[in-house]
């Protein structure tokens, strides 16, 4: 994605030393830290973290199992505590979970009696309360069709296959508009070809809406495929960000013009080469 990087007086520093304009950011996690007290003395996951992610923006986090990535996410999501530092979106610090992040985990954690359809209103319905029950109802229709579930609006979730759930869980966080939205590996249980699917109508819906993702996934491959920028985390304890690199394929991406372009390879040996160390 193009970036206007425009000249304005007030500026927040980027750890790796790039100056993006206060207006451009969406997420703004300053001098991060999360600490788990043990028995044997305190457990520092994450130590001096910085990262601006952009409006609009798409960054891929790879590490290594261990590396705090999810511990992350899930502060980034309100439903872990914040140590020390700061998490801001649009400016304003966050106090616990809200709507203007959507999540969408390896697991779905759909309700299993409720259909389809019924599971994506849980949260259209808390966000959108105002709406009429028709309007309800058709923001959930609008996503499960984006999703390829025409057919399944009232099949019960546990009718469903891993990858129609997974469906599902896509559908259910963009349907409540969320400002920015965080997948912690949501392909990760799924079999190859399902993961390839899911990736492209992900990017499709993505491309539509423009909303700031976040996502971990421990395939460079997927990393490099959605991302403006991959993220490389340093392996814990004390982990921070260790690399950014930025992806300059255009968008819209498919995967053969992502698989030919002269530059696929060195992406993907820089990433390698990051992790193997």
């Amino acid at each position: 994605m193009e970036m206007q990087i425009e000249n304005k007086t007030s500026t927040i520093s980027h750890e790796n030393g790039i100056v993006y304009p206060s207006d451009k950011i969406m997420l703004d996690l300053k001098d991060l830290k999360k600490v788990y007290p043990t028995p044997k003395g305190d457990y520092v996951v994450l130590e001096h973290l910085n990262l601006q992610i952009l409006k609009e923006e798409f960054v891929t986090i790879i590490g290594h199992s261990g590396c705090g990535k999810t511990t992350m996410l899930s502060m980034i999501a309100g439903l872990n505590s914040i140590s020390g530092g700061n998490i801001a979106v649009l400016g304003s610090a966050i106090k616990g979970p809200g709507p203007d992040r959507g999540v969408i985990f390896q697991s779905p954690s759909l309700m299993p009696w409720m259909t389809a359809l019924q599971n994506v209103l849980l949260g259209v319905n808390r966000v959108f309360p105002h709406a009429s029950k028709s309007q309800q109802k058709d923001i959930a229709k609008y996503y499960l069709h984006k999703v390829g579930l025409d057919g399944a609006f009232n099949k019960k979730a546990s009718e469903l296959s891993q990858g129609m759930q997974q469906r599902v869980g896509i559908a259910r966080a963009f349907a409540i508009k969320p400002k920015v939205l965080l997948l912690d590996e949501p392909f990760g249980m799924l079999d190859s070809l399902t993961r390839g699917e899911l990736q492209d109508i992900l990017i499709e819906i993505w491309n539509k809406e423009k909303i700031t993702a976040v996502m971990i996934t421990h395939d460079v491959d997927e990393a490099i495929f959605l991302a403006d920028r991959v993220v490389m985390m340093t392996s814990g304890p004390r982990a921070k960000i260790g690399d950014v690199l930025n992806i300059d394929f255009e968008r819209p991406r498919t995967r053969k013009a992502v698989l030919e372009h002269s530059d696929y390879y060195k992406y993907r040996k820089h990433l390698i080469d990051f992790l193997e160390h």
